[in-house]
């Protein structure tokens, strides 16, 4: 198992490009399974999730051919309708897979996801909406086991009280092939979602407002082959932007997906962290003290709950007093016994993290929980005086494409080994 040493207090510097979103790419790669023909992707990011996802496929009966930066992905034919636990408990996106498979070919047999231990995140609003739309499901031995109606899913009216990504994902997917019109309202307005949905317009789907909390997608008797590009990823993005504040320098970051960055832009510059945008390229600039900001995580456009850890890993060397308040998942604070093990000051009340601004970290062993979680302490031990080590870095390769060579290749003293 490999760990990650850090020799924190090195100022970077340089140019890095951002990789294909985690976030999209997974539903992406789901859509194959609604096509008649290839799918091929593009930009498409070297994650361990993906390679999961991959092997799912394969083990449904399909072609899945990952390469750098490409995927193609035709389920043409399936053998099997099945996500068993061996090859998703590592992976919460396998419920992704229910909706393609009962809209495509009736039936689907799925275990209850895995994953990250941030919160239960259940897949019961997906359960229910596809319910809505005919499908009987029962749950039997950690299975979701269901099958569509004679004539297959029906389009409806679908309301979500919460707002869920994958939900509305998986539940857009189903829809494209239902018979008659799909409403949801409450639908999640991640960029995400978005790219999921001109995936499937171009392969043939008729889905409308696109960007809103209401979707509109009338059913077509069947989707065909196509091509897209996977969208840059925003919290790759608004890490490194982190990692430069924490550590000082300047660094250029290529490709970053700006618009859907507002919300992090904006608290960002807030914490006194210089951000020009020159064309294509946003140039990040910190060599002053850190100022102290409140955040509260929420849907987008909302600040995105995938970067509190980022950002709190920022405010432990705050100026004074922050308040992030976490309103997604309710155990999205793991990292904080770890991150106090630098010698941050940081107080738990309720679902708030009180962050009191220290004037060093120092270098410690530490622990990665999840997966943002894993990139935070990276972040903080950039800033720390001496060597930091992190352990159980599995999590940081499920989401982020080379992280730790990225920082490297823009001076950090950062290096992985076996443990």
């Amino acid at each position: 198992m490999d760990k990650i040493l850090i020799e924190g207090q090195t100022p970077l510097a340089g140019q890095v490009r951002v990789s294909g979103a985690k976030n999209a790419a997974l539903p992406l790669m789901a859509t194959a399974i609604l096509s008649s023909g290839l799918l091929t992707l593009e930009n498409v990011p070297n994650l361990r999730d993906l390679t999961t996802m991959a092997n799912l496929l394969r083990h449904m009966g399909g072609r899945a051919e990952l390469a750098p930066g490409r995927a193609g992905l035709d389920i043409s034919a399936l053998i099997t309708p099945e996500a068993p636990y061996e090859l998703v408990k590592t992976m919460r996106a396998s419920a992704l897979v229910l909706g393609p498979l009962l809209a495509r070919w009736g039936r689907a047999r799925v275990s209850l996801p895995g994953g990250c231990a941030i919160g239960a995140r259940p897949i019961d609003l997906h359960l229910k909406a596809l319910e809505a739309m005919g499908a009987i499901i029962d749950l039997d031995g950690g299975y979701v086991v269901a099958r569509a109606p004679q004539g297959g899913l029906c389009g409806a009216h679908i309301h979500f009280d919460t707002v869920t990504v994958t939900g509305t994902e998986n539940l857009m997917m189903a829809a494209t092939l239902a018979r008659g019109r799909t409403v949801i309202t409450g639908a999640a307005r991640e960029p995400e979602v978005t790219d999921t949905a001109l995936a499937l317009q171009a392969m043939g789907a008729k889905i409308s407002g696109l960007d809103t909390d209401e979707l509109t997608i009338d059913g077509v008797e069947a989707l065909g082959p196509a091509t897209h590009r996977v969208m840059p990823d925003r919290i790759e993005a608004g890490t490194l932007i982190v990692a430069a504040a924490l550590a000082g320098g300047r660094v250029m970051i290529s490709g970053a997906p700006h618009q859907a960055l507002d919300p992090v832009y904006d608290k960002i510059r807030e914490a006194g962290v210089t951000l020009t945008l020159e064309g294509d390229v946003l140039r990040v600039e910190s060599d002053g003290p850190v100022k102290s900001t409140n955040i509260t995580t929420r849907p987008h456009p909302g600040f995105p709950t995938d970067m509190q850890a980022q950002f709190m890993a920022l405010m432990t060397v705050g100026h004074s007093v922050a308040m992030i308040t976490e309103t997604i998942f309710e155990n999205r604070f793991m990292h904080v016994s770890e991150l106090s093990r630098l010698g941050a000051d940081i107080t738990l009340e309720g679902r708030t993290a009180v962050v009191r601004g220290v004037r060093r970290l120092s270098g410690a062993p530490m622990m990665a929980t999840d997966l943002r979680a894993s990139a935070s302490l990276i972040l903080a031990a950039l800033a720390a005086r001496g060597q930091s080590e992190i352990a159980r870095v599995y999590h940081l390769d499920r989401g982020y494409d080379r992280l730790d060579e990225k920082l490297m290749a823009l001076g950090a003293r950062i290096r992985r080994v076996r443990a």
